[in-house]
């Protein structure tokens, strides 16, 4: 097990070093099957605080290909599980599937995007593998896993560029309450939403009385 970590360690070194296009593939890797050390947030910062000047700008472009790679990741899983089928979810304990078949049947593709917000060790890819197993659409599916990872890593790309390299520990400080924040947002708008367009369905004629 330690050799695997040594050997991912030095693959995520490599792909580092080969900026947007290696944090697009350590996204990918890390969100289909292989979960790369310290993940795709650490190599996210560290990649957007090399550069000394126009920083706002390379983090733009990291954080893109960041949700471009974790999307696709995602996607390849989603399909993965969705051919496999209930055998995918043997991986995770019994009470943790059940939870988030709860979450799913009740949320449906909202629980996958707040999924999508929260960081480590949250079970994000029992999320992707249940929404393949229970074939949520894979257009609704996509669109959310791409909003969360934006407003993700844009988040933490903003504080790479806020505060350099203390970044990572602002963030280890505070991930909770601010992916708490930004979920409670994303909840507000759309129950707000929802409201919105019940407001604007036709009310039934009721009948006139002779």
């Amino acid at each position: 097990m330690k050799k695997i970590s040594r050997l991912l360690l030095k693959l995520k070194s490599y792909l580092i070093a080969m900026g947007p296009f290696g944090l697009f593939a350590i996204a990918f890797l890390d969100s289909f099957a292989i979960p790369m050390p310290a993940g795709v947030d650490a190599a996210l910062i560290v990649l957007t605080v090399s550069h000394d000047t126009a920083r706002m700008s390379w983090m733009l472009l990291y954080a893109a290909m960041a949700v471009l790679g974790s999307t696709a990741g995602c996607v390849g899983l989603y399909l993965i599980s969705r051919r496999a089928g209930h055998r995918a979810l043997d991986r995770f304990s019994e009470k943790k599937r059940k939870r988030v078949m709860e979450l799913i049947d009740k949320y449906d593709v909202l629980s996958v995007l707040v999924a999508s917000l929260l960081p480590p060790p949250f079970p994000f890819k029992l999320f992707v593998v249940s929404a393949g197993v229970f074939r949520l659409s894979l257009f609704r599916f996509t669109v959310a896993i791409a909003v969360g990872r934006a407003v993700r890593y844009l988040i933490e790309g903003y504080l790479a560029v806020r505060f350099g390299d203390e970044a990572i520990n602002v963030i280890q400080k505070y991930s909770t309450p601010i992916s708490l924040g930004v979920i409670a947002i994303i909840i507000l708008i759309f129950i707000v939403r929802t409201l919105v367009r019940r407001a604007r369905r036709p009310q039934p004629v009721s009948g006139i009385e002779g």
